[in-house]
């Protein structure tokens, strides 16, 4: 019989394939019941891959975001929460277009990357630290990941205003004034939240290993990559960088933000590298 939990991880799955075909049909034809379909499988898809989630945290003695797969499920989970979030504030159809598939990417590779975590964990992780830090910084990455998806919408927008070149591209995407205040607020949501990530993980360190911060290659790419949002954010402030500039280097922070949270773990020798803390388990 297969398991609870592999049962909800492929029907959430499944059903975010579903919601983001809908959502591209409806880009390309705009009636109001595929944006109903597709809104309402989402909240299918997300209400399955909350209990997922809130079954792998009873069945297991910690958090669950130490190992890719976990890491991978959580980050989509949240991903697909600030959609929702946004939805509810912003009449913006279309960005389900771009954050489905995306959210649908991380869960597959979740999937693909399933470990046995049944054995302990080493004591440093056995600590409130934990789900603290981690939500944290995957609240800031969520956002950018918003960000980066605004930005690609700006760009798609902006070309065809300058090229006059009215596709359906042109009236299904919102205004490139609103897409550049949701770019702004993303980026200093994620902003915000990446920063508390780094605040709790240095605290964290100091109680674990005795040091705030020690150059581990996480450390040194996540302050890589809140240095760059850091500039992109103060440009906006100071020199009024928007539109075009703006989602530029969001799309490129965000290239930053993947490699910290995959290329460092997975390829960079580390403290903070997936098979290194399955391996120090007693």
């Amino acid at each position: 019989m297969i398991p609870l939990d592999t049962q909800l991880l492929y029907t959430a799955l499944a059903t975010y394939i579903f919601a983001a075909l809908a959502f591209f049909l409806y880009f390309l034809r705009p009636r109001g019941y595929l944006m109903r379909l597709a809104l309402g499988t989402v909240v299918v898809a997300f209400f399955s891959h909350t209990l997922l989630l809130l079954l792998r945290y009873l069945s297991l003695d910690f958090f669950p975001v130490i190992d890719l797969h976990h890491s991978l499920l959580f980050f989509a989970w949240i991903l697909i929460a600030g959609f929702l979030v946004i939805t509810l504030y912003y009449d913006i159809p279309t960005l389900g277009s771009f954050i489905t598939p995306l959210a649908t990417i991380f869960l597959a590779c979740s999937a693909s990357a399933v470990t046995d975590n049944s054995g302990p964990i080493p004591v440093a992780l056995r600590s409130l630290w934990l789900p603290i830090h981690s939500t944290l910084a995957f609240l800031g990455e969520a956002g950018f990941a918003l960000a980066f998806a605004v930005a690609v919408m700006y760009l798609i927008q902006e070309n065809q205003i300058k090229r006059k070149k009215w596709t359906v591209f042109f009236y299904q995407l919102p205004s490139l004034q609103t897409l550049d205040d949701l770019n702004y607020l993303c980026l200093s949501v994620g902003f915000l939240f990446i920063t508390l990530g780094i605040i709790t993980g240095s605290i964290w360190a100091q109680q674990a290993w005795g040091s705030y911060w020690s150059w581990d290659p996480k450390e040194t790419w996540s302050l890589i990559t809140w240095l760059i949002y850091a500039a992109l954010l103060h440009a906006r402030l100071a020199s009024g960088w928007r539109g075009k500039r703006a989602a530029i280097f969001s799309i490129i922070g965000f290239g930053a933000v993947l490699f910290t949270f995959l290329g460092v773990n997975l390829f960079i020798p580390g403290l903070h590298n997936y098979d290194t803390l399955i391996s120090q388990r007693p």
